[in-house]
């Protein structure tokens, strides 16, 4: 079954939507085949699945990992929600820029965000369950968070008060991030993306 590419955005975040079979018993798809990612230049080297649950209008994020890197392939598997992805490469033409994706158990869309990307989410549905596929293994040492309202970001959220943790509350923002030596660690260079390669 095909998984084809809906669109790309910010050079490396990649929203994917996979074909179904459906009949009066229910539906059938493949959310992730070795074979098709390699040939749309997506990561395979999935080590971890991570499934969470949100009441309507909790944001969390904006999450990621630098050792090991920590990539993410986002879908909604109940209910719907806005997926967010926001480049924190430092020397990036799109530094502190951001892409949202409405994706839903129905849409059935996918987005693939590389490490160098702070992932969250906003949820939209009374209930949401959101399912990742991770590049890295879990390290509470090396992983951190960009304010979910940073205004030098302005992510145009669709809630107006959101649910947000403590941590999320207190996490810092960009211009904290790139003035610390851990931003190092995602760099952007033309030459040499770090997870992704799109093949034309």
């Amino acid at each position: 079954m095909e998984i084809r590419v809906e669109s790309r955005h910010l050079e490396e975040v990649v929203v994917m939507v996979p074909n179904i079979f459906q009949d009066n018993r229910g539906f059938f798809m493949e959310t992730f085949r070795r074979d098709q990612f390699e040939n749309l230049g997506i990561p395979t080297n999935f080590v971890q699945d991570n499934h969470s649950r949100s009441c309507k209008g909790v944001v969390r994020g904006l999450h990621f990992q630098w050792d090991p890197p920590m990539g993410k392939l986002m879908r909604v598997s109940v209910g719907s929600a806005y997926l967010v992805a926001v480049d924190i490469r430092k020397g990036s033409p799109t530094l502190g820029k951001w892409v949202g994706v409405y994706a839903s158990a129905e849409n059935r869309r996918q987005v693939w965000a590389p490490a160098s990307f702070a992932r969250g989410f906003c949820a939209i549905s009374d209930v949401v369950e959101i399912q990742y596929k991770c590049t890295g293994l879990y390290n509470n040492k090396a992983e951190s968070a960009i304010r979910w309202n940073d205004p030098a970001i302005a992510i145009e959220w669709p809630v107006v008060d959101p649910i947000v943790s403590g941590k999320d509350q207190r996490a810092q923002t960009l211009a904290d991030w790139l003035s610390s030596p851990q931003s190092a660690y995602f760099s952007y260079s033309p030459e040499s993306n770090l997870e992704l390669t799109p093949r034309r």
